[in-house]
């Protein structure tokens, strides 16, 4: 049996000092130093084995964390393992005390397309980090191959247009991770936010809706609706590439910033349908009469199917095997909830009898978040606004 542990660490923009990646946003030297120190601990403190990292602008600065990290870790061994000259240096509990490394590690990172590398107009990449490497290259898709239509029609009949996708707003990166005798494929996502799409017209400097001193209600509603219908086609094009995986029986895991909760409709798209009890009360499709519903033998097929093809939340299970009731990554406003995830392929269901593995624990890191309706709020902007999670995962038989 191997035990490992996978997580999600969205960092809030990584990058080194005296760089602009947003308008007049940047960092001094010292918040770097600060923000690299803070990271370094989260890191620490997680030892986690697989890491998905989001919103990372530069390998080098994504390096400086891990080698700090690395630093700290060594020094940590030292103070607390304890040596062979002790009686009692053989006993488990210490083994829970030591800090695994990244020494050996691999590090994937997937640039931005978008990135023009311009001052105040950079996009965040992703990255993974593994401590069992990368059984193949690891595969970045954010441009597509052909552009993809999504066609609409009209209710009632008739062509109501298309919404176009040629590449998606920040990089999927898809790895194969070695861990025991399997071989896990694991895709680290950062779907596109909340903030509404505006279009600023041909010659201005700005959209319309950005003048809040001119506040545009329905031009700002539509603005989050684009951003949302661009969020939902994002979800389809992680989910057709999850779903190619899944055909090939190979055991799926997907982290990141899904930038909605688990119920959003984008998230149920990258998690796919989840079965009814029962299928037989149900018309068919093709139905002729009444009495034209699928079979109990149907049935079986239809549930078989889609729970093959299916994604569970690792919290999920969390608070299904605990007392908890809540779990949170975000906190803005007063709303508290999850829209970072770890998502799980029915391998590791602890329900399928023919599961590789499954989920032991679930952790949560958001002690240093701060609402953003809180005065202390803007004082943290060093930190993440994210919490980090992990899912602690066995696989293979005991023994």
């Amino acid at each position: 049996m191997t035990q490992f542990t996978i997580a999600s660490f969205n960092v809030k923009n990584l990058i080194g000092a005296d760089k602009e990646y947003y308008k007049f946003q940047s960092y001094t030297s010292e918040e770097y130093a600060w923000k690299v120190d803070w990271m370094a601990d989260q890191l620490l403190s997680m030892d986690a084995d697989i890491v998905g990292f989001q919103e990372i602008f530069e390998e080098d600065a994504l390096r400086d964390v891990i080698n700090e990290t690395e630093r700290r870790g060594a020094e940590l061994n030292d103070a607390v393992i304890p040596g062979r000259d002790k009686r009692y240096h053989r006993k488990a509990i210490f083994k829970k005390l030591g800090f695994d490394g990244y020494g050996d590690a691999a590090l994937a990172f997937a640039p931005n397309v978008n990135d023009t590398g311009l001052a105040g107009q950079r996009r965040p990449g992703v990255a993974v980090l593994s401590r069992f490497g990368f059984a193949e290259d690891p595969e970045i898709i954010q441009e597509l191959d052909q552009p993809i239509t999504i066609p609409f029609q009209e209710l009632g009949g008739g062509d109501a247009g298309g919404f176009t996708i040629s590449k998606i707003s920040r990089p999927i990166l898809k790895v194969r991770i070695p861990v025991g005798d399997q071989v896990i494929t694991v895709f680290n996502c950062h779907l596109k936010s909340k903030l509404g799409e505006h279009i600023t017209p041909e010659g201005a400097g700005f959209a319309p809706e950005a003048d809040l001193t001119k506040y545009d209600a329905v031009g700002r509603a539509l603005g989050s609706m684009r951003a949302a219908v661009r969020r939902m086609a994002e979800a389809w094009v992680l989910r057709k590439a999850i779903v190619e995986e899944l055909q090939k029986g190979r055991p799926v895991m997907v982290t990141g910033d899904f930038n909605d909760g688990e119920h959003a409709v984008s998230s149920e798209i990258i998690s796919g349908e989840t079965p009814f009890k029962n299928y037989a009360w149900m018309l068919r499709h093709d139905a002729e009469t009444p009495r034209d519903r699928y079979s109990e033998e149907e049935d079986a097929q239809i549930r078989k199917e889609m729970l093959k093809l299916q994604l569970t939340p690792a919290e999920k299970f969390f608070v299904r095997k605990s007392l908890r009731d809540m779990v949170y990554t975000t906190a803005f406003g007063g709303v508290h909830e999850s829209i970072d995830q770890i998502y799980l392929s029915n391998h590791f269901h602890p329900d399928n009898a023919a599961r590789i593995g499954e989920m032991d624990y679930f952790s949560v890191f958001n002690d240093h978040l701060t609402d953003g309706s809180h005065p202390e709020a803007p004082y943290n902007k060093l930190a993440s606004d994210h919490g980090q999670i992990i899912a602690h995962m066995r696989i293979g038989k005991a023994g």
